[in-house]
């Protein structure tokens, strides 16, 4: 009775395993496209202070290049799945919780200046390249011309990004020691850049570039010639949703194939305005075939 007993007991724990085995392969494999189906909405998170690729507009709503190159996405999967009533809500994040916010299932995009790594794609998937940058710094007139220059000074960057980690590393590079400010926005790093609390602003060149239009003409603020990264950008999306990926791989494959992407790129950086031939390369062998 004893042995009966205990075998009927392990047929029930390996029951209750299968069936619990079942579930969670169920629930994986109803990702994000079932809801998005569901719901026939796509949530798009987005930054309010990383311009000019994702930051708030004139009337608070999400403006920036790679904002409108993810509404272009949303658009082309409303197409791939028959849903023209496709709608997009926005979830505003920051440069500490953006990945959290994927990873919790907050948001379904994120549409930033987000680099693509590989320490990253342990908690994220990533699209296809969507910009590549490089981190230049933003100096005063009056200060340190060169990177070189700026041993023993103070030097502002985002923390927690990768273009902290970049600034460290081409300083240890360098051999040289410096005192690195971590800020929480550009804004702050252009006012104490400004008010002379630090002696360069670090960042993506064309986030500095935006920045620089922006500052009053008497700013007394240069661009350093200077590129310390390469810096490839990507939506990121959950990891392990294949097909959530493969929409929207698909649609940014139509719109830098169509041409749409230029369109997109001089309506952010003005109606002259045209990628790089760096920037056109990426796009052209980036965008794939259906």
């Amino acid at each position: 009775m004893r042995t009966h007993a205990i075998g009927k007991i392990a047929a029930l724990t390996v029951t209750a395993i299968l069936a619990a085995a079942s579930f969670v392969s169920e629930a994986s494999a109803a990702g994000a496209l079932d809801r998005i189906k569901k719901e026939q909405t796509v949530r798009i998170a987005f930054r309010e202070d990383a311009p000019p690729f994702s930051m708030k507009g004139p009337g608070a709503e999400p403006v920036g290049l790679i904002v409108n190159l993810c509404q272009a996405v949303v658009a082309d999967m409303a197409k791939q799945l028959n849903l023209p009533g496709l709608k997009v809500t926005y979830v505003p994040v920051t440069s500490t919780n953006r990945f959290e916010a994927i990873q919790k299932n907050k948001a379904d995009i994120l549409c930033e200046a987000t680099s693509a790594t590989l320490a990253r794609r342990k908690m994220v998937d990533f699209s296809l390249s969507t910009f590549v940058d490089g981190a230049s710094l933003m100096i005063r007139a009056d200060g340190p011309k060169s990177f070189a220059e700026l041993a023993g000074r103070k030097i502002g960057v985002l923390g927690g990004t990768t273009t902290e980690q970049a600034l460290r590393n081409s300083l240890t590079k360098a051999n040289i020691t410096a005192d690195v400010v971590l800020l929480k926005n550009h804004d702050e790093g252009v006012k104490m850049l400004v008010d002379n609390g630090i002696s360069a602003y670090f960042a993506d060149r064309a986030i500095l570039q935006y920045l620089f239009m922006k500052t009053p003409a008497g700013a007394n603020l240069l661009l350093s010639d200077d590129y310390l990264t390469v810096e490839p950008y990507a939506l990121a999306l959950p990891r392990g949703d294949d097909d959530l990926r493969l929409a929207v791989d698909t649609g940014l494959s139509h719109i830098y194939r169509s041409g749409e992407i230029v369109r997109i790129f001089s309506n952010n950086f003005g109606p002259q305005a045209v990628p790089s031939p760096m920037l056109q390369t990426l796009y052209m062998l980036t965008g794939l075939p259906d």
